[in-house]
């Protein structure tokens, strides 16, 4: 595997990770995991305006599932990419696009993955 398609794999399990997890977490306790004090305690990140945009409440049972599926969906595409199945890039590329909402690491993530998986398709030819 090239390295390109290594940091594809790992900025992916760790973005889809960390919303499995934070999504399981929120379906479970209640609340997404949150800075408990400061400036910004008990507040959201920046996606959750973004979501909230298009009418979807970010604390809403529907949001939390949505990370979950996204999460989930998100790391197995990266480990069959990882295992260099064919069709895996296609997934790869809609999971990239469809993460984009998640302001600001998902966003940043994502792009990256974006980039990446196009430059690896050019080299293909």
């Amino acid at each position: 595997m090239q390295w390109s398609s290594w940091i594809i794999v790992v900025l992916t399990i760790l973005n889809a990770g960390w919303m499995t997890f934070d999504g399981i977490r929120a379906l479970t306790v209640g609340d997404y995991v949150t800075p408990q004090s400061g400036e910004y305690a008990r507040q959201l990140g920046p996606w959750s305006k973004l979501v909230q945009l298009v009418g979807i409440e970010p604390r809403s049972t529907l949001m939390k599932f949505a990370f979950v599926i996204y999460g989930v969906t998100a790391v197995i595409l990266a480990i069959c990419l990882a295992l260099n199945l064919s069709w895996a890039w296609w997934g790869m590329l809609i999971v990239a696009i469809l993460g984009l909402w998640y302001l600001p690491f998902g966003t940043i993530a994502n792009i990256i993955v974006l980039i990446l998986l196009l430059l690896a398709q050019l080299q293909k030819g």
